[in-house]
């Protein structure tokens, strides 16, 4: 009886929250309980970092196509450095291509408001706007 309390239930999803998840993945070596929750650390661990390359690249200030590409590479190659330091087994989830491209998008557009309002707010000249 004891065995199959103490057993994972596999049909069951399993959900963490928002801190556990955050501290499950810096931690290294970690026992993932699911694909799922593996990719949600990824989702979330993205819109962080998204979030703070935003307000660099606002504050650097660059702009245009360099921009949007060196945030493409930082973004993806900060989670492929990531699942190589955590010696994470791409296969498992699905291949490094389906790691790295979980949640592109919704951090890419996160990376735009944030990027473009520190850019607007540091560095728009005032002498530039129509006045009517």
């Amino acid at each position: 009886m004891a065995n199959k309390q103490s057993a994972i239930d596999k049909s069951k999803p399993v959900t963490l929250g928002f801190f556990a998840l955050m501290k499950l993945g810096m931690s290294k070596n970690a026992e993932w309980p699911d694909t799922e929750v593996f990719l949600d650390w990824i989702y979330w661990s993205r819109q962080i970092v998204g979030f703070f390359l935003g307000i660099i690249w606002g504050i650097i200030p660059l702009t245009g196509i360099i921009g949007l590409a060196s945030f493409a590479l930082a973004s993806s190659g900060y989670v492929y450095l990531y699942c190589s330091y955590m010696n994470i087994d791409d296969e498992e989830h699905g291949g490094i291509w389906e790691i790295i491209k979980e949640g592109f998008m919704t951090n890419f557009a996160s990376f735009l408001v944030t990027w473009i309002i520190i850019y607007s707010c540091l560095h728009f000249d005032d002498n530039l706007a129509v006045k009517l």
